[in-house]
């Protein structure tokens, strides 16, 4: 009998356009044009046009603790978003905020200032010369579908541009768009 292979974690770098599988889907990229490691499967998600921290391991229990949301796992995110927000906006996203599936549990929150040094996004977020942006960082402990896009349009804060900086310990530190170290 072989022995069983030693547990494995990746941390990934994913570029805007990429899906959290292997398989590449309509417009869309995978990632075996990143990662070529037998045996390895995603431990949560990522949408394609989110980029940032995603973790892959080899080792079944270490993914439900990551991807389950009964472990509650923190996950931070850089949210780039359209108008500047307030107080009160911020606040609401610290208390929880009332989405059509629920009331969210309350996140961390608060103004990027000076705004995270990352990479340039290829295609670039659209931009109005007319309406300012800020950063975000948020702090969630619950993985509901688009959730941290759906917080921000509830406080009247769109979207442009998502970054997931860590999932619990583990940070985008030192890694490219594109690139993993284990």
């Amino acid at each position: 009998m072989n022995p069983p292979n030693p547990p494995r974690l990746i941390r990934f770098n994913k570029p805007y356009g990429v899906l959290s599988q292997f398989t590449p889907e309509g417009r869309w990229r995978g990632l075996k044009d990143f990662i070529d490691i037998p045996g390895v499967y995603v431990a949560g998600r990522l949408d394609a046009d989110s980029e940032g921290l995603l973790l892959l391991t080899n080792d079944g229990q270490l993914q439900a603790r990551i991807a389950d949301p009964r472990f509650k796992m923190e996950k931070t995110y850089w949210v780039q978003v359209e108008g500047v927000p307030t107080e009160e906006a911020l606040a609401a996203l610290r208390e929880g905020v009332q989405l059509n599936d629920g009331l969210t549990r309350p996140a961390r929150a608060r103004l990027l200032h000076p705004p995270p040094d990352v990479w340039a996004r290829q295609p670039p977020i659209r931009e109005r010369k007319s309406i300012p942006t800020a950063w975000l960082e948020l702090a969630i402990s619950e993985g509901r579908n688009r959730q941290v896009r759906r917080m921000t349009a509830a406080v009247g804060l769109p979207t442009l541009r998502l970054i997931r900086a860590a999932i619990g310990p583990h940070t985008l530190d030192g890694l490219a768009p594109g690139a993993w170290a284990e």
